[in-house]
Parts: C-alpha cells; structure tokens; sequence
C-alpha cells in the first residue's frame, strides 16, 4: 500500500484542509492518506479548540484514511522539532512514498534547494546568524537576514511564511532521515495561516476559532464542513482554564526547572519568572514577556511545556528513541489495510491499551505525556476525554 501523509493540527478542520486532502488523493497517486496530527495541545502552545478524537474523525469524514496523534513532545516543539518528530514517526510506516503540505509556494525544487542551503550552514553564515541573533531579532528574522546577506535571497524570500517555513523544515527532516519520500506542495486557497479576515469559504483556521469565541455561527459554517460546526458550537474548549494553568506551572517551578525546557535560555527563564509573580493575567504576561527576540508563540510553548512537565532532554530522547504509532481514528472500510500496514511498522502501533505493553522505556515516557495532556485537557474542558480507544468512522 502506497501512503501519503499529511501533517497537521485542524484546530479546528476546515474548508482548506478539505481541499488538501482532496488533492493530496488525486495528485499522490497513493492508495491510502495518513495524517499525523497534534493531540490536545497545539505548536502555537495553545489548548486545541476541541479534543483530539474528535478533530481526528473530522478529518476521517473529510477523507482521510486514519489519522494518528503527534506525541505532545513534538507538537509543542518549535518547527524544526515539529518536522522532525512527526517525519520520522511517518517514516516508520511502510509504503510511506508522498508527504503533502499547504503551502504559498508550490515549486517543489524550491523547497529541495531552501533545505539543502539551510542544512549545510557555512562559518560565515553561522556568524552573521548569530550577529543578528544579539540584536535581538527573532530567530526567523536573523535568520532571513542571514540568508539575504550571504547572497541567498530566493531561500529568505520563500521562508517568509509559516507553511513555507514548515515545507522547508519537512524536506529538511526527510533528508536527515533518509527518507526517500518525495514532497508533494499545494497551493493554499483561500486566507493565509495567521489571516484573522473571515472569508466565504477558505478562512484560516485562526480566524475561524476568533469567529466561534464570537458566536459567529453562520461565518463559521460557511469555512467548515457541518459536523465540525456542530462540534464547534457545542464542545468548542474554553481556554481561560488553560491560561491560569499555565500561569500556576510559571509561578510554582523555580527558575532552574524553566531553564530545562527548549527554547527557554539566556535568561529567559528569568523573566518569565519574575514576570509570572507580578502578572497573575496569562495575556497580560504574554505581552509583557512577548519581544522582537522572544515571540509570543516561543513564551506560549514554554508555559504549555511547563504545564505539562516536559523539558528538552525528554523531546532529545525522544527524537533518538523508538516510539509509537497511537491510532486516533481510521476509515472503517480501510481498517483492515491500514491497520495491517501500521502493525508492519518500525515502531508499534497503538490502537487499544494492550498495545502499551510493547513500548520501549523511553517510549513510556512520552506516552505518559500523551495521557497527561488528555487529563489536563479534560479539566481545561470540564468533562472526561477519550484517553485512549482508537474510533472507527464508517
């Protein structure tokens, strides 16, 4: 069986996902599409505006064969780690030939060359980078810079958007892995990722959680299939529990624990701390702790990891170590062949609780975060989550 994957977070599913796994079917030419998705918790460090299960069946309805949970690990990680763990799970299966992604730009040479010239840093390069970095520009703005100043513009100009980013970081991690899956880019239609304009039926998925916050049901079922607007508009997450949470985790571990979590150094640390005890207001702490160097996803991210407990030995070992296949849902028609497929898998699928018992140590270790989040996001929510049971969708 020939897999195309798709890797994602639907927070909620929409109208351009659709598109996606449409054309991921038709131009693939693959017999079965795997999408790899975020759990409960989000790369944008936030709660995901409903759980889990229920936005892996959206996507099954949609079309999509099955779809499998990203460990909290890496879907809390910054891009590079993101695309890294979510590759190499995919690349564990069998038959994984095609990765698909939304894009602005679909020159599939395009993103060969920005990976290459992005894996093979120089000296000079690395120099100026870190030149850029002290001046307390943002990582994705020195690194543009870099690029534009060391004669490579046409790399800079792609990475300007964060599907391109993520299409990059992909190739990037297919290379590292020795995949020989090749990338399949589709032009996004409709808004950009951090549009917050609502559309008539291609809005982001940012605008499209603003329009439910707002109670803006007739907008909101123009840009999604129905079952997923009537999910949205009875179990949608409310996340004022999650930010005092988060705050709680911020003011309760010592600046040490904070220095252990990715992307929070060079005292960092520091200020989140400090500015935890004099800002108990999660939005209000955001912006404050928010710079040119330091943006809000990055503080986001390290309040949701502080949350959950999960510091950056954990997401190292976990890149390094076999891990699993946890099955949220699949197309019941195709269940006998994915699951056939996934059982044939480097790393052992999970589709029922007797499958832990085939888990590595360290596996166990991620997992237990994977359970962690569905607890914590069932107390964000006020009601219990499904945890573990895989859901056949007819």
């Amino acid at each position: 069986m020939k897999i195309c994957g798709i890797i994602c977070e639907y927070n909620p599913f929409h109208n351009g996902h659709a598109y996606l796994i449409e054309r991921a079917k038709a131009e693939s030419g693959c017999d079965a599409v795997i999408c790899m998705m975020s759990g409960n918790f989000t790369q944008r460090g936030e709660a995901a505006i409903l759980d889990k299960y229920t936005r892996a069946s959206h996507a099954v309805l949609a079309g999509a064969d099955a779809v499998i949970e990203l460990p909290t690990v890496f879907s809390l990680s910054p891009a590079e780690i993101f695309a890294k763990g979510a590759v190499r799970l995919l690349n564990a299966i069998p038959g994984f030939e095609t990765l698909a992604f939304g894009c602005e730009e679909p020159d599939r040479e395009r993103f060969l060359s920005a990976a290459k010239t992005t894996a093979e840093e120089s000296r000079g390069f690395r120099r100026i980078l870190k030149l850029h970095l002290k001046a307390g520009k943002s990582f994705t703005r020195a690194r543009s810079d870099a690029l534009i100043e060391t004669g490579r513009g046409d790399t800079a100009a792609l990475l300007q958007s964060p599907n391109n980013i993520l299409g990059v970081e992909y190739q990037k991690a297919l290379f590292a892995c020795g995949s020989l899956a090749t990338i399949l880019p589709v032009k996004r239609t409709g808004a950009g990722y951090s549009d917050e304009e609502l559309y008539k039926n291609f809005s982001s998925a940012t605008a499209i959680r603003s329009a439910v916050s707002e109670g803006k049901e007739r907008a909101v079922r123009k840009n999604v299939p129905d079952y997923v607007a009537d999910d949205l508009f009875s179990a949608a997450t409310d996340g004022s529990v999650f930010k005092k949470l988060a705050v709680y985790a911020a003011l309760t571990q010592s600046a040490e624990q904070l220095s252990r979590i990715l992307d929070c150094s060079e005292g960092l640390e520091n200020r989140i701390k400090a500015l935890a005890k004099d800002n108990p207001d999660y939005d209000t702490l955001l912006e404050k702790a928010t710079t040119k160097r330091y943006i809000s996803s990055r503080i986001r991210r390290i309040l949701a990891s502080a949350l959950l407990g999960i510091d950056e030995d954990l997401i190292r070992k976990a890149l390094k170590a076999p891990l699993y296949l946890k099955v949220l849902a699949v197309k019941n028609e195709k269940a006998d062949d994915v699951l056939s497929v996934l059982g044939r898998a480097a790393f052992p699928a999970i589709a029922r609780k007797g499958d832990l018992s085939n888990l590595s140590a360290a596996a166990k270790d991620v997992y237990e975060k994977d359970i962690l989040a569905a607890d914590i996001y069932g107390l964000i929510c006020g009601r219990p989550v499904n945890r573990s049971q895989t859901l056949f969708i007819r």
